[in-house]
């Protein structure tokens, strides 16, 4: 039977072969997250990648005047420090669970015994990265070409089940806004004068 994370690697992956899919899928471990525990915090070096099975994980970091969620992982994506991961440099981010979070980790020494293991490991590992890049090339253009309305807009149209499930104060920073510029849209959206 096919798992969540061999489709989503199979995804990431198109050329995969099943034996080198079945190597990489061995080394992920299951691993819980409670509610409000830390996977990361900024300023620890990351130590593995994640597939989240279930549940939400956000990405935020804390300045002098506030708190920037940057990203709230769900169900079938990759979660790490990215930076911190692959470079060994303190992370930016803070990793939290929003909710009970079941995973798939690697941790860092064995994702390096990979390339010993997959002989197409360098061109896989690519191919991951630049998925990792365009996702948030693609985030960052909508972020600065579309208005406040049409970034909501968006995101709920992807996303429509953490509206129910996580603070809306997340996911407004998350959008660039104010608590009272998303609770404007919101009901403005609500009440079909959009």
């Amino acid at each position: 039977m096919t798992t969540d994370l061999e489709r989503s690697l199979t995804s990431h992956f198109s050329h995969i072969e099943a034996d080198d899919l079945k190597t990489i899928v061995s080394f992920f471990k299951p691993e819980m997250v409670k509610k409000n525990d830390f996977f990361l915090k900024s300023g620890k070096i990351s130590t593995k990648l994640s597939f989240i099975q279930s549940g939400f994980l956000r990405i935020f970091c804390e300045t002098e005047k506030k708190e920037i969620t940057q990203w709230i992982s769900t169900k079938g994506f990759f979660v790490t420090d990215l930076s911190s991961f692959m470079s060994d440099i303190p992370a930016r981010w803070t990793i939290q669970a929003l909710t009970d979070t079941q995973l798939y980790t690697i941790d860092k020494s064995d994702y390096e015994k990979l390339q010993e293991c997959v002989k197409k490991w360098h061109t896989l590992e690519k191919a991951f990265i630049v998925h990792c890049f365009t996702t948030m090339e693609t985030r960052i253009y909508g972020h600065l070409s579309m208005t406040a309305e049409e970034r909501y807009r968006c995101f709920f149209n992807e996303n429509p089940q953490l509206f129910n499930q996580v603070p809306l104060q997340y996911i407004a920073s998350m959008l660039g806004m104010t608590s009272e510029t998303f609770s404007r849209i919101r009901n403005k959206i609500a009440s079909g004068n959009f």
